[in-house]
């Protein structure tokens, strides 16, 4: 057994590697980086180095036991650690667009009847053990209801349903000076990826939505509604991003966010008093029309809460949805919960690396949304039969031209070419009947025996 588990790890990194290759490969990774600037100045090829770090997780390492410690690599710790603190390094680029390479291949397997969203949601970027983190500072957990020392994933991801793609991402510090415990030390050019970086990680989460959601659909990455849980569902954010995509989200019930019902500003719970429910054990308890800022039209859909006896409230911008439809279009905002347990879990995004530069966190925050993409590519192509290329196309083209009477024909012959070699007595009895069963069956369809072209 030990023999045979030895034997097999090579072959299965073999495999794993191959892989890794062929969609580098197939999507132009190098390429890209070149373009987003993260090129080589001397020594061993950017690619060669993103590789080696993105295998990590899949073979079983850490960025110190498969970088630092291995002395098989052609390369030494320093390149890999110069390739992750790169200042002019627009890695948010770089993923962008590998991101609309992936999503062209996924939309040509999505049905246009088929809902594509835009799906918003922040998460904890944990480094509770670190004390010197460039920019590190308290946040707020929502899950655990405390605060923790690390930063905020603001994180936009594409969604058909079926695949999910990590787009954009920002890591947030505190934009109070207060809470965060580590300011920048570094000297940075004004202009550059590092600096900007720097700057929007002491806004706000809101400040970067429409320019995150604006850079997506510049790209060509389509979508029809974009999904957001209620810490960003406020009618101000909602009144923004709407003027680019219709907007589903939840609702926070809070005594101060008000809205016009016929003509008066209400809360969400007034708004709920005054309207008739559905009887029963309904699961859409009511819904209501109502306006956001007097400038949008929404709807609100009520349903209720399987957890406790209370309600939810849903907001679309798309008055004209069914009240079914924007419970079942919200559900698929699950997707980037997936992708959260995913990264972290499964493919070390807190625990591969323990850099104190801003810039390597960023550096290796894209490399493992990149690996998220390699993972639902190879989900995709690998359960979903129209991937299979031309063969499946061309088998369903078969199918359809040959019709039922052709394929009887076809086999009508066959069994008259065996039978031609077991005597002339066979071979006249086989055709009479072969030719007065085919007769019959055109005269049926109303078809002759030239329209039988055998292919």
């Amino acid at each position: 057994m030990d023999h045979t588990r030895i034997a097999s790890q090579p072959q299965a990194y073999v495999h794993v590697q191959s892989k890794i290759d062929d969609f580098f490969g197939r999507f132009k990774i190098a390429t890209l980086m070149h373009r987003c600037g993260v090129r080589k100045h001397h020594g061993h090829s950017v690619r060669s180095l993103t590789e080696a770090i993105f295998t990590l997780p899949f073979v079983g390492k850490n960025f110190f036991r498969g970088i630092v410690l291995n002395n098989d690599l052609p390369f030494g710790k320093d390149a890999a650690y110069q390739l992750l603190k790169g200042e002019t390094y627009n890695w948010r680029r770089l993923l962008l667009s590998l991101g609309r390479r992936v999503f062209g291949v996924f939309n040509r397997l999505t049905s246009d009847e088929r809902e594509s969203v835009l799906i918003i949601d922040d998460s904890p970027y944990d480094r509770s053990r670190s004390k010197w983190v460039e920019l590190l500072s308290n946040v707020w957990d929502h899950s655990t209801g405390r605060f923790l020392k690390g930063f905020r994933m603001l994180t936009i991801c594409w969604s058909d349903g079926t695949s999910c793609l990590p787009m954009d991402f920002a890591l947030l510090s505190s934009a109070d000076a207060k809470k965060r415990l580590c300011d920048s030390q570094k000297i940075l050019d004004k202009r550059s990826c590092a600096y900007q970086r720097r700057k929007e990680a002491t806004e706000k989460a809101t400040a970067h939505l429409e320019a995150m959601v604006k850079r997506i659909l510049s790209t060509g990455v389509s979508a029809k509604y974009l999904l957001m849980d209620s810490w960003f569902t406020m009618p101000a954010t909602v009144v923004t991003l709407a003027q680019h995509l219709k907007v589903i989200g939840m609702v926070k019930k809070s005594p101060n966010i008000h809205y016009s019902y016929n003509g008066v500003g209400m809360d969400l719970m007034a708004i709920y008093r005054r309207l008739k429910k559905r009887p029963g054990r309904a699961k859409i308890l009511a819904s209501a029309d109502v306006m956001l800022n007097d400038e949008v039209a929404a709807k609100l859909v009520f349903v209720r809460d399987k957890r406790k006896k209370d309600w939810l409230a849903l907001l679309s911008t798309n008055t004209k949805l069914a009240d079914e439809e924007v419970v079942r279009i919200y559900g698929k905002r699950w997707d980037i919960e997936v992708f959260f347990k995913m990264a972290k879990q499964h493919l070390k995004l807190t625990k591969e690396i323990q850099c104190r530069d801003f810039d390597a966190l960023i550096a290796h925050t894209s490399i493992v949304f990149m690996r998220y993409m390699f993972l639902a590519y190879q989900c995709r192509i690998e359960t979903d039969q129209r991937s299979f290329g031309d063969l499946f196309y061309a088998c369903c083209e078969e199918m359809a031209d040959i019709s039922f009477m052709q394929a009887l024909y076809r086999i009508l012959t066959l069994a008259a070419d065996q039978l031609k070699q077991m005597g002339t007595f066979c071979e006249r009895t086989a055709t009479a009947l072969f030719d007065a069963i085919m007769e019959n069956a055109l005269q049926c369809v109303g078809l002759s025996k030239n329209n039988l072209a055998i292919v």
